[in-house]
């Protein structure tokens, strides 16, 4: 079975799952919102994710602690393997404010060796969105293959398909868990200026983890699709001025959300309206001098759901919040709210495009897509093209198809992989590149 065909399986098998679960009115108690199996969290995982206070001096992308880590497709490790060993890391980062912060993350050593041209390179990898839980961390996933604690709350790294097709063809690969997933504090979920960090000193951490067979000096690509896209989109924007000693040779950014405004009328009514929780949750962590007038613009129905979705993964986000309309959770019109301040500086300061890549790169977006627009992506990469930049943007065609499930957000992420794939070994290759700036 083809990595598409696998994870095409698992996300109509996830969509049954979640749809067949009725939604709880607002005002229901939550049984499951605070309930959470020791056995998957925090009796194995406490001491590893818990950072150093105060965290030790030193430099972005130091490694602060590291120890083996299973890899599993499936709780039992019985079907299938990732052909790598894992390493969990926890490394030296900053937060959008420039203060030092701890994440964690997976290096994936390949057993295979690089097939390529020069010495193995090495993929940052930017997880799609996994949730705002600690439990839905990718590090912690890896472990377990699938994560369930009663009723709702299950998890599977879908990334891992990727991972594990790529490691097979001797890519090694350091995937973040980003700010706050994992560790303590609340997740920054879509904060441009902190999940661009962590994935460039995810980078620095991998070439600086002893016993690997990486160069130090080697190539590195970031990868990433949805809210990956957007975290890879911003590592290479940033990576001039703050990781200039990584030799980035391409971005590969699918799907990124580029203007996070442009968000709210897609989101609304679907499957994943309850992201825009995780969204407000990360302003109010990132912000916290905003937090008041940002809760004073939500009904109790919204607090509701900003205190309800931050203990929770992706999949049960869905169960509980699908198809729900913005409107009830907020006080005023929620469409003009976020054009008004101080709403619409907090989102502008998001906003990818201002600055530009230091390498080439590949913008791949449905011109359908029903939650991430294309055209935020397109404007991403005219705004990269007019500062000179090297980039490729490529149009999934695919019609619209049950927009208010957004398959067509999840399936060009599986039905392109093999295309951004190929890219990204190409300039590890060192082949020309096809540019198309001017024409899209």
């Amino acid at each position: 079975m083809t990595c598409a065909v696998r994870a095409l399986s698992v996300l109509v098998l996830t969509l049954l799952a979640v749809c067949a679960a009725p939604p709880l009115a607002w005002a229901d108690p939550d049984p499951t919102n605070d309930l959470r199996d020791p056995k998957y969290n925090e009796d194995e995982y406490t001491a590893f994710y818990t950072p150093p206070d105060p965290l030790p001096d030193g430099q972005p992308g130091d490694v602060l602690r590291s120890e083996p880590s299973r890899l599993v497709l499936e709780p039992s490790g019985q079907l299938g393997a990732i052909f790598a060993n894992g390493t969990r890391i926890m490394y030296r980062s900053s937060d959008s404010r420039g203060q030092p912060m701890a994440v964690t993350g997976t290096y994936f050593e390949p057993w295979n060796p690089w097939p390529g041209q020069g010495p193995r390179p090495l993929i940052v990898y930017g997880p799609g969105t996994q949730g705002q839980g600690d439990q839905c961390a990718p590090s912690r996933q890896f472990n377990q293959g699938i994560h369930f604690s009663p009723y709702l709350d299950i998890a599977f790294n879908y990334e891992e398909l990727f991972v594990a097709t790529m490691v097979a063809r001797g890519f090694a690969i350091v995937m973040t868990d980003y700010q706050g997933l994992g560790t303590p504090g609340l997740h920054t979920y879509v904060n441009r200026v902190a999940q661009g960090n962590a994935m460039l000193d995810a980078g620095r951490a991998a070439m600086r983890l002893p016993g690997t067979s990486l160069d130090p000096q080697g190539p590195v690509a970031f990868w990433g699709y949805s809210q990956g896209g957007g975290a890879a989109a911003s590592a290479a924007e940033l990576a001039s001025s703050y990781a200039p000693d990584l030799r980035v040779v391409g971005t590969y950014a699918g799907a990124p959300p580029a203007d996070l405004k442009e968000l709210f009328p897609y989101a609304d009514g679907s499957a994943l309206v309850g992201v825009v929780g995780y969204a407000l949750n990360s302003v109010i962590t990132s912000y916290p001098e905003f937090a008041d007038v940002i809760r004073s613009k939500m009904t109790p129905r919204g607090l509701d759901l900003l205190q309800k979705v931050q203990d929770q993964c992706i999949a049960e986000t869905i169960a509980k919040f699908m198809f729900r309309h913005l409107q009830p959770y907020f006080t005023t019109d929620i469409f003009a709210t976020v054009n008004e301040e101080p709403f619409a500086s907090l989102f502008d300061m998001q906003k990818l495009g201002k600055f530009t890549p230091n390498a080439p790169v590949l913008i791949l977006s449905n011109r359908f897509d029903p939650l991430v627009p294309w055209t935020a992506a397109n404007q991403l990469g005219r705004d990269w093209c007019a500062r000179g930049a090297d980039v490729q943007f490529w149009t999934n065609e695919q019609p619209p198809f049950l927009n208010k499930l957004v398959i067509n957000h999840a399936l060009p992420m599986l039905v392109d992989g093999e295309r951004a794939m190929q890219w990204v070994s190409d300039r590890f290759n060192g082949l020309p590149t096809t540019p198309n700036c001017g024409e899209f």
